[in-house]
């Protein structure tokens, strides 16, 4: 059924001139299209039945029709149960054998983990606590005491780590033990494993003797002091510098060290009153002029030349203080 049309508004009759105005028009409301009423059929259908608790003559009774609805039993809401699922013979076979696999796997892990980390235990026992590395005195190889140092001293040293497994041993903290030996210049200590230990040693050897009163005091290269005598040791030159003068004694040391074994030995003294000015007595009486402590490889060169050479051999006085223009006398 279509909805009915809205009405067509009139025109307003036209005025004279000397008509009176006429009022405005109202506004016209807007029409809302009637819904279609529902057919007969339809109407019929939806009417409740005499018989059912929503008749007709229950809408004039609402206490009754809530009474109804309250008396009215309450249904459980409808479940479904769920089944259990229903396997094949091989698929729980299957299932079992894979359990079993993954509880074979996890055991595996944890006897690998118990054994390393026993291994472990047992590795760090046997390095650090066990006594089958354990320092043996009569392992220790000590080298280089030369003439000065006393293996007594280091023995000494050794003996405070005795028993103490290598790998617990700290080295560099024995080798500053050992360098308070005295007459020790340098020291270096290594494992000697299973059980030992190997100590090179470099001495202080005395180089030369210093007058001190009645005595010499006996140096080193560096100047240090390792030893006193009533007089100087055989092969060791007297050195003659003034008192308190370090620097001019390092020059000094410094020639008698560069000097070659063969030269040095025939060195009886040095002297010097600046560090420039060193001079050397040999044992056969020469006299050499050094100079400074400059060029001493070719001073010690040519003065060698000069000495073995016809016509200077037999000089009494060298002065090689300008190497390049030396002079003899004779």
């Amino acid at each position: 059924m279509s909805p009915a049309r809205p009405p067509v508004p009139r025109r307003a009759p036209a005025q004279g001139p000397g008509s009176p105005p006429a009022a405005a028009p109202a506004r016209a409301r807007p029409t809302v299209p009637s819904r279609p009423r529902p057919s007969a059929e339809r109407r019929a259908a939806s009417a409740p039945s005499p018989e059912t608790p929503g008749a007709r003559g229950t809408r004039d009774r609402p206490a009754e029709r809530v009474k109804g609805a309250l008396d009215a039993p309450v249904r459980p809401p409808f479940v479904v149960p769920r089944r259990p699922p229903v396997l094949a013979q091989g698929s729980q076979a299957r299932f079992a054998e894979r359990a079993r696999a993954h509880r074979v796997r996890t055991w595996r892990r944890i006897a690998a983990w118990a054994g390393g980390a026993g291994a472990f235990g047992l590795l760090a026992w046997v390095l650090l606590g066990s006594p089958v590395l354990a320092l043996d005195p009569e392992q220790v190889v000590v080298t280089g005491a030369g003439t000065v140092v006393r293996t007594g001293d280091v023995d000494a040293v050794v003996d405070e780590v005795a028993g103490v497994p290598l790998p617990r041993i700290d080295t560099i903290g024995l080798r500053s033990a050992v360098l308070d030996v005295p007459g020790v210049r340098e020291a270096r200590v290594t494992r000697a494993w299973p059980r030992g230990l190997s100590i090179a040693l470099v001495a202080r050897e005395p180089v030369a003797a210093v007058p001190d009163g009645e005595r010499v005091q006996l140096l080193d290269v560096e100047g240090v002091a390792v030893g006193r005598a009533k007089k100087a040791p055989e092969g060791l030159p007297l050195v003659d510098v003034p008192l308190g003068d370090a620097r001019t004694l390092a020059a000094v040391l410094g020639v008698l060290e560069a000097l070659p074994p063969e030269l040095a030995a025939d060195v009886r003294s040095v002297a010097a009153q600046t560090r420039d000015t060193v001079t050397m007595v040999l044992r056969d009486g020469a006299r050499v002029d050094w100079g400074s402590a400059d060029e001493t490889e070719l001073k010690a060169a040519v003065l060698q030349a000069l000495r073995t050479a016809k016509k200077s051999r037999e000089a009494t006085w060298f002065d090689v203080s300008a190497p390049t223009l030396p002079v003899t006398k004779g």
